[in-house]
């Protein structure tokens, strides 16, 4: 399926794009080849094939919870840009 200019400017249009004429032109004949693309692959027999949101099975991937030693805090605060006392300092989020 080629796309023309007009088809060009107007998906830049709706997508807020300013394109030049030279994008233009570039951008009709890439979105036109992939377009051809997803008409070769409509062609393929797909009535077997049982619909799916996954290819392959979903499993999580979890570490082990286990309990370790932390950092001394002094060795915590060491990089801290600002600090007060024991804590970080950080600018207000709210008023």
């Amino acid at each position: 399926m080629k796309l023309s200019s007009e088809q060009v400017l107007q998906i830049a249009l709706l997508a807020r794009l300013g394109l030049t004429d030279d994008e233009v032109d570039r951008l009709r004949e890439q979105l036109s080849n992939i377009l051809e693309n997803f008409e070769v692959l409509q062609q393929v027999d797909t009535s077997n094939v049982p619909p799916t949101a996954q290819s392959i099975t979903l499993q999580n991937v979890m570490k082990s919870d286990e309990a370790a030693v932390s950092l001394p805090q002094n060795q915590i605060l060491a990089n801290a840009p600002r600090r007060e006392g024991e804590f970080f300092r950080v600018r207000p989020v709210l008023e």
